[in-house]
């Protein structure tokens, strides 16, 4: 049976190797980070553009909630993150389909983040 000193030892050099892994710049970590800087880059530009489209198509439309371009701006990006908003639902044809396309972009994205960063830590922990 180890000491108390020992498994101490054993602790604070596992817990030390965690850090320095932590704080590394390896392939793989430079890889997720490339992946989900490309994922933010992309998904603000879905949101701009989705933006821009409801904007256009909802201003005007009778009993409308997005009258602005921020309304615009806070109902799609709402729709990106959460896949509801506190909005009336789009009234046009066009801003509908916006929101189909935002919807299914928000579930793709989510989803296909989440293979990446299990991916990561599944290399990681085989090591490689």
């Amino acid at each position: 049976m180890p000491s108390a000193a020992a498994e101490t030892v054993q602790i604070v050099s596992a817990f030390r190797e965690e850090i320095s892994r932590l704080f590394s710049w390896e392939a793989h970590r430079r890889r997720l980070l490339t992946r989900l800087a490309v994922v933010l880059f992309l998904t603000a530009l879905v949101d701009l553009c989705g933006t821009v489209i409801v904007y256009f198509a909802e201003r005007h439309a009778l009993h409308t909630e997005i009258t602005s371009f921020g309304d615009a701006l806070f109902s799609t990006t709402v729709q990106l993150l959460t896949v509801s908003s506190q909005l009336k639902n789009p009234l046009t044809t066009l801003g509908r389909a916006t929101d189909v396309v935002l919807e299914v972009w928000a579930v793709l994205v989510v989803a296909g983040s989440a293979g990446v960063m299990a991916d990561f830590f599944q290399n990681a922990r085989a090591g490689r």
